[in-house]
């Protein structure tokens, strides 16, 4: 197992909280994770016919066979287990006595949120980030590789190509999850949105034309959109709500939270496909907003990242908010700095003032140094970023 950086988190949060839930989109590393750090715990998983029936039918019988707790595995297939367990672990009131886990973020929160608010330390956990595959020499050697590849834990420790993993992922994540989520008649149709999604990744969310592509309204298109946002397969950015004098673009950006999924949903199956292909800056700001939000959530910290473009065009690809001000962060692609990179932080700097932190900029070179005020930032070294 590839150790990862929420690992300090949850080990915090289970000496404050009765109950730990990880949430996280499917094969990211959760039920690994979870075994790790609780080997003393029995793993349950309720995606198993049996055992649902069971805490279906009797969740007191079902929790009385777990003394000392025990990780309950896509426990919102059985959402009226948590009212259950809401007094058994008052009852008991140990501190890291249940684990929860599971792959759609509305179903388990909106349960945890009506049901056992105060006793529920969240991590969302994402597939691996750079630092993670760093640590264990796995990063890939090339920028276009590592956007291939993305995170996901399967493409690292077995024998697979992306190409048949991704396959495979996607059929089973439309047949299984969002069944459970929505109605959706035809899946094919649905699987049309989300690679037209992926063909937007890094740009302005424009429902009315993301609808009108895939034959479907504006209305269902956001409902489809909250459907991909719920189970991580994109989250949306939006833009930093203070004026600084100018009038704002109001409109979120949509961004993958792979970036891997995203190539093999835009049909690129070769790393040197990527060296020269039109999405190829689009793939790296959303690999770059993906590790950011890693970062973050592996911390137990809300993202809290933004972008700001005014009605100029003036943009700054990422704002993150800190006790110390707003930093922001510009996305390049290109392996050689260019001079011209840093005017749209430039222009943030002179309308925010003392409300902006030092600049920085992240391109898609090998080296890391500071240059005209900036500290810039090689692609390798996107963990050391502050976001």
């Amino acid at each position: 197992m590839i150790p990862r950086h929420a690992t300090n988190t949850l080990v915090r949060l289970a000496q404050g909280f009765p109950i730990v839930a990880i949430t996280g989109p499917r094969q990211s590393g959760k039920t690994t994770l979870s075994k790790a750090i609780f080997k003393d715990k029995p793993y349950i998983t309720l995606e198993n016919p049996d055992e649902r029936e069971f805490a279906h039918n009797d969740p007191k019988r079902f929790l009385a066979r777990f003394p000392n707790g025990a990780i309950l595995d896509e426990v919102q297939r059985c959402p009226q287990l948590l009212s259950w367990l809401q007094g058994w672990v008052d009852e008991r009131s140990l501190m890291g006595d249940f684990v929860l886990t599971g792959s759609s973020q509305f179903d388990l929160i909106a349960g945890i949120t009506q049901t056992l608010a105060g006793r529920v330390g969240r991590v969302e956990l994402l597939p691996l980030s750079a630092a993670e595959l760093a640590a264990t020499h796995q990063l890939p050697d090339s920028l276009s590789q590592a956007l291939l590849q993305g995170g996901y834990p399967a493409l690292y420790d077995r024998q697979v190509s992306t190409q048949d993993w991704f396959s495979n992922y996607m059929a089973t994540y439309v047949e299984r999850d969002v069944r459970q989520l929505v109605a959706v008649r035809d899946l094919g149709q649905f699987q049309t949105f989300v690679k037209m999604c992926a063909a937007r990744t890094g740009q302005l969310l424009n429902l009315a034309s993301l609808g009108a592509d895939c034959g479907i309204s504006a209305v269902t298109a956001k409902q489809w959109l909250s459907v991909l946002e719920t189970s991580y397969i994109l989250t949306l950015l939006r833009p930093h709500h203070r004026n600084f004098g100018k009038r704002l673009v109001k409109t979120p950006k949509l961004y993958f939270l792979d970036s891997g999924l995203a190539a093999w949903l835009m049909g690129i199956r070769q790393a040197e496909t990527l060296e020269t292909h039109a999405a190829r800056g689009a793939l790296f700001e959303t690999w770059v907003v993906s590790e950011l939000y890693k970062q973050r959530l592996n911390a137990g910290l809300s993202p809290d990242l933004y972008f700001w473009r005014d009605s100029s065009g003036n943009e700054v690809d990422v704002l993150s908010e800190t006790p110390a001000g707003l930093r922001p962060l510009e996305i390049k692609s290109g392996s050689t700095f260019a001079s011209d990179w840093a005017n749209s932080l430039k222009k943030w700097q002179t309308l925010a003032q003392e409300d902006s932190l030092q600049p920085a900029l992240v391109y898609g070179g090998p080296l890391s140094y500071e240059r005209e005020g900036l500290k810039v930032w090689g692609w390798k070294d996107v963990a050391s970023i502050q976001s």
